[in-house]
């Protein structure tokens, strides 16, 4: 598999990014991930895992702003890797009309609250916050399309953990795509709360 099933904007910014040749792992991941299937992508680090959730993302939402709430989610441990990840969204989404908001405990969550009203296309956040959002009626699941959790290592924290089941009882229906290094019981249990008849890719 090359990139070039991929969305034409999606191939342009490969293109300028010098990325012409999917790792191993992309090539298996990239199909399943698209075909809407929840997936458990289990591969170490330098793999491509967090080019493989930029990829799929702006795919699922074929790089064009629509409505006002969220259609993709992406959940990270903690605010340096939100703002990390927020920054690479931003690179990939220049020249399309996709909204990327981040959110963060350290931002009073009232402003969170006021600024994805305003209309947001992908949410990057920790699941703690997510789920005060949602427990304050700051963030609606109605157009959710798909929920991925970067480097979901960090779930193994019981406040974190906690959250995840938490916010996913608040989604009636979505794609979930967990990309981690290890697939431990307590996350492999996912596929029992909310992850039903889950892909698992291991490279």
């Amino acid at each position: 598999m090359s990139f070039k099933k991929l969305h034409p904007h999606l191939l342009e910014v490969l293109e300028r990014l010098s990325i012409e040749t999917p790792t191993p792992f992309q090539k298996s991941s990239i199909p399943v991930i698209k075909s809407g299937a929840n997936a458990f992508c289990i591969a170490p680090s330098n793999s491509g895992k967090t080019t493989t959730l930029l990829l799929t993302t702006l795919q699922k939402l074929k790089c064009k702003a629509e409505g006002n709430a969220p259609r993709a989610v992406v959940l990270v441990e903690n605010k340096e890797r939100a703002m990390e990840l927020y920054k690479a969204f931003l690179a990939y989404t220049k020249q399309t009309s996709l909204r990327v908001y981040v959110g963060y405990k350290e931002l009073h969550i009232d402003v969170q609250k006021s600024e994805i009203f305003e209309g947001i296309d992908i949410l990057v956040t920790t699941p703690t916050n997510l789920y005060k959002l949602f427990l304050l009626n700051g963030v609606s699941t109605s157009q959710l399309q798909i929920c991925s959790i970067d480097d979901g290592d960090f779930l193994k924290q019981r406040s974190e953990y906690n959250a995840m089941l938490g916010v996913t009882q608040s989604i009636i229906k979505c794609q979930y795509v967990l990309f981690a290094e290890n697939l431990p019981p307590m996350l492999a249990r996912f596929e029992d709360h909310f992850m039903e008849r889950a892909k698992h890719i291991r490279k």
